[in-house]
């Protein structure tokens, strides 16, 4: 049996969103196909995810200088459980369903967020000696559904331009994962008239890839 996290980062739902819509649809075929499998949901924006702040680097800062870790200030202790617990379940899970949509060229700050707790030295990555950065998680799949009004997806005039999916590979890279199998949703408000070939092409793809996933 797999665990398979379905991350989301989009306050509305799948009767509002493309990306979340498509999402869904992967979902169900995934469950389908899986029924053994567990599926579970993280909604981004209705969790507690710390950001990389002062009190984050601190409490790095005094444990690096070996401080014991029930002498760091409370929210110092509070912040680095939680990622804690959020890296731990990344590296728990076995496959990853990346669901965003992209707000001025890139994902919602949630996501952001969300990236930097588990981007972990010794848990997602590690240096070694001669050889450098290490990812820790080359056993890993992930696949992202991503929508946006424009046509950004690779081979696109503005592919340039976009910075959600580029990052979320980068990062999928950095911590080892292979690959990272993509479905855009894109062009609804530069052609509307093709929206709904536009959404079922997606959907399509969606049920393709989930069936394999």
């Amino acid at each position: 049996m797999a665990t398979v996290l379905h991350i989301t980062a989009n306050p509305h739902d799948h009767e509002k969103s493309y990306s979340m819509l498509v999402g869904k649809e992967f979902v169900q075929t995934y469950r389908s196909a899986n029924p053994n499998d567990e599926v579970i949901h993280l909604d981004l924006y209705k969790m507690d995810i710390p950001q990389l702040d002062l009190d984050v680097f601190s409490g790095w800062g005094k444990l690096k200088a070996g401080i014991a870790f029930d002498q760091l200030t409370e929210a110092e202790i509070r912040k680095l459980s939680r990622m804690d617990e959020l890296v731990d379940q990344f590296v728990a899970a076995d496959k990853y369903i990346f669901v965003t949509p992209i707000w001025n060229y890139s994902y919602p700050p949630v996501m952001k967020s969300y990236i930097d707790s588990i981007c972990i030295a010794g848990k997602t990555f590690k240096y070694l000696p001669d050889v450098g950065r290490v990812g820790l998680l080359s056993d890993k799949k992930a696949v992202h559904i991503q929508a946006s009004g424009s046509f950004l997806s690779p081979g696109s005039e503005d592919a340039d331009l976009e910075m959600g999916h580029r990052h979320l590979k980068l990062i999928m890279e950095f911590v080892g994962v292979p690959t990272l199998e993509a479905i855009f949703v894109e062009g609804m408000a530069a052609k509307p008239e093709q929206e709904p070939a536009i959404k079922e092409k997606a959907m399509q793809q969606a049920r393709e890839i989930a069936m394999k996933f």
